[in-house]
């Protein structure tokens, strides 16, 4: 069984910058394409950037040369570093990972369960 941890998120002001990291845990898995997504009060979940396992990045454009996305030493550890952070950045931020099971030919995606991030004054 494979879970994705995340850790950090919290409450921080406008233009102030936040980590959070998130960890596969488990046996007998493969990750593959690693991300973080994001869904604000009566909106949608959209992609706020993800990495490929040849490291190859995406990001939304809303979020472009403010956060920055990567894996850890391990590949089944991903961080996304926020910077001038904005109220409109608020939202619960997921983890997400495709990833495949020891003896499974495909992957399936796996999804944190969420962590908060709040940009108020």
């Amino acid at each position: 069984q494979v879970q994705l941890v995340e850790s950090g998120g919290g409450l921080v002001q406008p233009g102030g910058s936040l980590g959070l990291s998130c960890a596969a845990s488990g046996s007998g898995f493969t990750v593959y394409h690693m991300g973080w997504y994001r869904q604000a009060p009566g909106k949608e979940r959209e992609l706020v950037a993800r990495l490929t396992r040849g490291r190859d990045t995406n990001y939304a454009d809303s979020v472009k040369g403010r956060f920055t996305i990567a894996r850890g030493n391990a590949t089944n550890t991903v961080f996304l570093q926020m910077h001038s952070l904005k109220p409109e950045d608020t939202a619960v931020y997921f983890c997400n990972g495709y990833i495949r099971l020891l003896g499974e030919v495909a992957g399936t995606t796996y999804w944190g369960e969420g962590t908060m991030v709040t940009v108020s004054s």
